[in-house]
C-alpha cells in the first residue's frame, strides 16, 4: 500500500508529523537541530529518518538520501520556520539575516521539488510591519514556481477539537498547475459561544478528568512513568486520546504500547504556601503571585507556551494550575490539552517536556490541515495495518550532552558528553559534511 509522503522541517517532538501521519501521509524524514527533541521524535516515529542538523546545512538531495526515497515524488514539505519578520532599512524583510531559516524552508521545498508545502507560524506574522514579511514570503514561493493560497488564515486549535485556545497561521501552496488546497472548515466551537451551530470543543474537565492524580504515586517524584490499575471513566475526547477505538488512531500507524502505563507525569514540588494560593484561586482566573492561570473545568485552556531554550537561560513558561488539584498540571495533562494521544511520549524532565509541547502544533489541528492537502492531491486516506514498536525509552531521558553524543553532533551549549547507554541508530554518512544521520 502506497501512501503519499511528507517531510517535516523544524520538526521538534513531532506535532505536525503526527497530524500528517494521522491524515494519511507517511512522514519519511524530519529535520530538527535540537538533539534532545530529535531523540524524542525518533522514539515516537521509528519509521522516520531523523536528521539532527540545521536546515541551513542541508540540501534536498541529502534529505532524500537520509529518507531513503531515491527520486520518488515528495508530496508535501511542512514546518514552522522561526522568523523575526522585521525588515532592515532599505532591505527586504526576507533578506534580514534573522529570517534566513525561512528562506532555507523555501529553498528546500524547491530542491525537493515538492508538490505541496505548508508553512506554519505565529499569528503575529499577519499584523503590522510583520505583514510585509508575509507578502515577501508569498512572492518568494511564487518565484520558485508555486501558487499560494493568498487568502491566508489564522486557525484556532479549539475549532478542530482541541481543548485549547491557540492561534496559528498556516500558509499553503501547490506547484504551479496543481490544485491549490483550501482551509479546513471548523468542526467545533469555543465552549459557551452563543449562536454557534457547531458542537463545543472538549473542555479541560473532559480532557483531564479520567487521568489519575500524579500525586497519588510516590514513584513520580523520581520518574515520569508508573503503571496504574485503571483510569477514570472516559469522555468522547479522552477515549480518542487513549486510542480506545480505531478513530483514536485515525489513519496513522498503531503503536505497541501499554495503555495502563501513565507517562510524562513527573510530579512538581510545590510549597504548602503555593498550594494554598492555588486553592484560593478561582477557576479561569490568574493566581496573582505566580501569574499562573487556573484552568476552567468547563472551558478550554489558555495557550500553552514553550519558554526559552538552554542557551537563553532555560526558562519554561508556567504550566497552568489544575482545576481540581492544588498543583500545576503535568506534562501528560499538557499533552491532553494539546491533542497528543497517550501513547506519545516526551522527554522525562518537565522542562524539556513542556517545551516540546509548547513548541508544537496540536496534532488534531495539523491533521485537519493535512487532510486538505490530501484532498487537493486527490488521494483517499488509507489505514495502515502495520503496528510500530516505538524506540528505546533511553531516548526520552538523555541530557543535552548525551543526546549530542548519541547523534554525533556538537552540543549546542558545549556541555561535556556522557555515555547515554542507548543503542546507536543505524547511521549513514552524507558528504560533504561527514555528519551521521540515522535511518530507520
Amino acid at each position: 500500500m502506497t501512501r503519499p509522503i511528507g517531510i517535516d522541517l523544524f520538526a521538534g517532538a513531532g506535532g505536525l508529523s503526527l497530524g500528517f501521519e494521522q491524515a494519511g501521509f507517511d512522514v519519511v524524514a524530519a529535520v530538527e537541530i535540537d538533539p534532545v527533541h530529535a531523540a524524542v521524535h525518533a522514539f515516537n516515529f521509528p519509521n522516520c529518518a531523523v536528521i539532527p542538523r540545521s536546515v541551513t546545512d542541508l540540501t534536498g538531495d541529502q534529505i532524500r538520501v537520509a529518507a531513503g526515497v531515491g527520486q520518488r515524488k515528495i508530496d508535501v514539505v511542512f514546518g514552522g520556520a522561526p522568523c523575526q519578520g522585521f525588515s532592515l532599512i532599505g532591505r527586504r524583510a526576507l533578506d534580514d539575516p534573522r529570517n534566513s531559516l525561512v528562506k532555507d524552508f523555501v529553498r528546500i521545498v524547491r530542491e525537493l521539488d515538492a508538490d505541496y508545502f505548508v508553512f506554519e507560524n505565529v499569528k503575529g506574522l499577519t499584523l503590522g510591519k510583520h505583514r510585509k514579511f508575509l507578502e515577501e514570503l508569498i512572492q518568494e514561493f511564487e518565484a520558485s514556481g508555486y501558487d499560494v493560497l493568498k487568502d491566508w488564515k489564522v486557525l484556532n486549535a479549539y475549532s478542530y477539537g482541541v481543548p485549547q485556545d491557540r492561534q496559528r497561521l498556516f500558509l499553503m501552496g501547490a506547484k504551479r498547475g496543481l490544485q491549490i488546497p483550501t482551509y479546513p472548515h471548523p468542526v467545533t466551537a469555543k465552549p459557551g459561544l452563543k449562536g454557534s451551530l457547531l458542537p463545543d470543543a472538549p473542555t479541560c474537565k473532559e480532557a483531564l478528568d479520567d487521568l489519575p492524580d500524579a500525586e497519588s504515586f510516590a514513584a513520580l517524584n523520581v520518574t515520569d512513568e508508573v503503571r496504574v490499575k485503571k483510569f477514570g471513566k472516559s469522555t468522547l475526547y479522552s477515549a480518542l486520546m487513549r486510542c480506545e477505538g480505531a478513530q483514536g488512531w485515525a489513519f496513522g500507524y498503531r503503536r505497541a504500547w501499554d495503555p495502563l502505563l501513565l507517562t510524562s507525569s513527573m510530579r512538581s514540588d510545590h510549597t504548602e504556601v503555593s498550594r494554598a494560593r492555588f486553592a484560593s484561586t478561582v477557576a479561569g482566573q490568574v493566581e496573582p503571585i505566580s501569574r499562573f492561570l487556573k484552568l476552567p473545568p468547563k472551558g478550554v485552556s489558555n495557550t500553552l507556551r514553550a519558554g526559552t531554550d538552554a542557551a537563553r537561560g532555560a526558562f519554561t513558561s508556567p504550566r497552568p494550575i489544575h482545576y481540581k488539584w492544588n498543583r500545576c498540571i503535568t506534562v501528560r495533562e499538557m499533552a491532553r490539552l494539546h491533542g497528543f494521544p497517550d501513547w506519545f511520549r516526551f522527554h522525562e524532565t518537565k522542562w524539556h517536556g513542556a517545551r516540546q509541547i509548547g513548541n508544537s502544533v496540536p496534532p488534531p489541528l495539523a491533521k485537519a490541515v493535512a487532510g486538505q492537502i490530501l484532498k487537493a492531491i486527490g488521494s483517499k486516506p488509507k489505514r495502515p495495518a502495520k503496528e510500530l514498536a516505538m524506540g528505546e525509552t533511553g531516548l526520552l531521558r538523555m541530557s543535552l550532552a548525551q543526546a549530542s553524543a548519541y547523534w554525533g553532533v556538537p552540543s549546542p551549549i558545549g556541555q561535556r558528553d556522557r555515555k547515554s547507554g542507548v543503542k546507536k541508530a543505524k547511521q549513514v554518512v552524507l558528504d560533504p559534511d561527514q555528519i551521521s544521520l540515522p535511518v530507520n
